[in-house]
């Protein structure tokens, strides 16, 4: 039997701390990146860099002096003084501050599960993170797609520019609000989650196999073949039961036996 650090080594184990060490490391870099054009910036690209806590960083100010024109404001995390300025409109997001307790709670979780004692539990561990991960970031997203749509419909009715309709921000994609074009897409950190989710899905299909990552290049080389083995196996198994080559067959060994049976009463005959 291994020992508990030996059998670390297998891929299923090892994934799931990999995957744990980039959701730390995601909470150190922006998690969400928004590029802006505009008139008033004429040849130049605005940033905006969100983390998973109430922080910004980029070109936020210059923005924020943007966003007062058309009453859009950053959101307010109400039980912390972020590094940007809070308007007086802007929506309460208090939930902002939770991000880092979940990242740090799937990345504890991620551990836990590596170091599961037996394989019945590593298994069901296994499922259970990734089952519950995927249920987490989804719920997230919705939850944050439902935040910037209150933000793009509490717009403050004072602002300079009137007449703007309210809008939804997609969490990733393009927009436009009055001259103002927008993009938003993931940050480093976001990259480094999405990462971390794939790694725990290879973990979860690997659940079975007691490969280590020592094996990695092995299986890597092997791959394609087995892939290409697979569908051949199941293109042969799809001509086998062609129902039309099954009725030929049926038919063809009637005829047989009649022949025989036919040349076996002449025989007697």
């Amino acid at each position: 039997m291994r020992s508990s650090l030996a059998r670390l080594t297998e891929i299923r184990r090892a994934l799931p701390l990999a995957a744990a060490v980039l959701l730390v490391g995601a909470l150190l870099v922006p998690m969400w990146r928004i590029t802006l054009t505009a008139p008033q910036y004429p040849g130049q690209e605005l940033l905006i860099e969100l983390y998973a806590y109430p922080r910004l960083g980029g070109d936020f100010a210059e923005v924020q002096g943007l966003n007062k024109y058309a009453g859009f404001h950053y959101p307010d995390p109400v039980y912390v003084d972020p590094n940007y300025e809070v308007a007086a409109s802007a929506i309460d997001v208090p939930e902002w501050l939770l991000g880092p307790v979940v990242f740090v709670d799937l990345a504890l979780a991620g551990a836990f599960v590596a170091f599961a004692p037996t394989v019945r539990k590593l298994k069901a561990g296994l499922t259970a993170q990734f089952v519950g991960t995927i249920t987490v970031f989804v719920g997230t997203f919705a939850f944050i797609q439902y935040r910037l749509y209150q933000a793009g419909h509490s717009l403050d009715p004072d602002a300079p520019l009137r007449g703007i309709e309210s809008f939804t921000p997609p969490l990733l994609g393009s927009y436009e609000v009055a001259n103002i074009s927008g993009f938003a897409w993931f940050g480093p950190g976001g990259y480094m989650t999405v990462l971390a989710v794939a790694l725990l899905a290879t973990a979860y299909l690997a659940r079975d196999i007691e490969a280590t990552v020592r094996d990695l290049p092995a299986l890597a080389v092997a791959l394609p073949g087995a892939v290409r083995e697979r569908v051949a196996g199941r293109g042969r198994d799809d001509r086998d039961r062609d129902p039309d080559r099954d009725r030929h067959g049926d038919e063809s060994a009637r005829n047989a036996d009649r022949d025989r049976n036919v040349g076996g009463g002449d025989h007697a005959g």
